[in-house]
């Protein structure tokens, strides 16, 4: 999966790069239900930043403005994808079925099933934490493009 984006910093080993969420809400006939959605009329909910690892390529040759092309590994795309919204649901699935059994009550599955979705939230945590700087997890540089006019930012 490739995704351009214009340099806004530079560091030594990496590039902080400005991407432009593309949207196809107007499109989509759940636009009222949909999450994206919900999260794009949040802030100008366009604009991200993202760091990526120059892999070797010396940072001198990068400048802020440039437009540049990154990847993330699809591998790497599907676990987070399947860690973030499928653990905690077999989590709180499973404390519901063991707090079913051990006190037969309602009320208290409820709460195991709280308990267990809060414990596969603070897993996701706890794993994104101690892989924050995996260098297979970040996105990768694959190639400089032409230069464009800086568009100064505008912080509210």
């Amino acid at each position: 999966m490739e995704e351009s984006g214009r340099v806004v910093a530079v560091e030594d080993e990496a590039l902080w790069v400005e991407t432009i969420r593309q949207s196809t809400c107007g499109t989509c006939s759940a636009q009222k239900g949909c999450g994206q959605g919900l999260m794009n009329k949040m802030g100008d909910g366009k604009r991200n930043h993202i760091r990526v690892l120059l892999d070797g390529a010396e940072s001198s040759r990068y400048q802020i403005g440039e437009q540049v092309t990154f990847t993330v590994h699809d591998n790497a795309l599907l676990k987070a994808a399947a860690l973030v919204y499928l653990l905690p649901l077999i989590s709180m699935l499973a404390g519901m079925a063991i707090a079913a059994e051990l006190w037969g009550s309602q009320g208290l599955a409820a709460i195991g099933a709280l308990s267990g979705l809060a414990a596969g939230f603070a897993i996701v945590r706890l794993y994104a934490a101690m892989n924050a700087s995996n260098p297979r997890l970040q996105p990768r540089l694959v190639r400089g493009a032409e230069k464009t006019t800086a568009i100064p930012l505008r912080l509210s």
